[in-house]
């Protein structure tokens, strides 16, 4: 989609109702749904984090960015994810979390992004993490630094690619609640993107075919 013209329906994010759970659940094996429906997080004390949904223009068309985590020894090793990590003292609130995050781990600097919004946060019960997604907009095309540490590859995926209906699948997998079941998730290229990620993805894809 043309970068200017998607930037009309940028208020429009604003005014709609957003979907939360309902379209994360599209993303969420039909093994797990029930322990996800009856969460109680008041008991888990979890720590807390934030991400960003980061919409951008790249050759005058809109692309959304994810990043390809490098291997190390945790849960979220080699994953697929949104920009972003865990809340420290020295964040005013979730969204300069998530703006600190993006700047550390691919190189945008905060006064590049405009929040837009807030979406609906998601509790990671494999390592006990609340966390907060926001919508953000870059009005410049991005020449991202990734952190070498942090981060393996960068993905820049087209806004038209992300809304074909195509791009979820059923996929195979172990998981830190059990193994070889079925999994709904997001085909991006070769890389598979499931769990808390794809929740986030599907809640924003169905904001998306609302308002465009």
């Amino acid at each position: 989609m043309d970068f200017q013209e998607f930037l009309k329906y940028v208020p429009k994010f604003l005014e709609v109702a957003l979907p939360a759970r309902e379209a994360h659940f599209k993303m969420v094996p039909i093994e797990r749904l029930e322990s996800l429906k009856n969460q109680n997080l008041g008991s888990f004390n979890p720590k807390t984090a934030a991400v960003m949904m980061l919409l951008y223009p790249k050759k005058g068309k809109t692309h959304l960015v994810l990043i390809v985590r490098n291997s190390y020894e945790g849960i979220h090793s080699a994953q697929i994810a949104l920009p972003g990590g865990k809340y420290e003292p020295i964040d005013v609130n979730y969204w300069n979390t998530a703006l600190r995050e993006t700047h550390e781990e691919i190189g945008i600097h905060p006064d590049n992004i405009e929040i837009i919004r807030e979406f609906t946060h998601l509790y990671i019960q494999a390592s006990n993490f609340l966390v907060y997604p926001f919508l953000g907009v870059c009005k410049e095309e991005i020449v991202f630094i990734p952190d070498q540490i942090e981060v393996a590859q960068i993905i820049e995926l087209p806004i038209a690619d992300f809304l074909k209906d195509d791009l979820i699948v059923s996929t195979t997998m172990s998981t830190s609640y059990a193994k070889n079941i079925e999994i709904p998730a997001f085909k991006i290229k070769e890389h598979i993107v499931w769990g808390a990620t794809a929740m986030m993805l599907s809640e924003l894809k169905e904001v998306l075919k609302k308002i465009l």
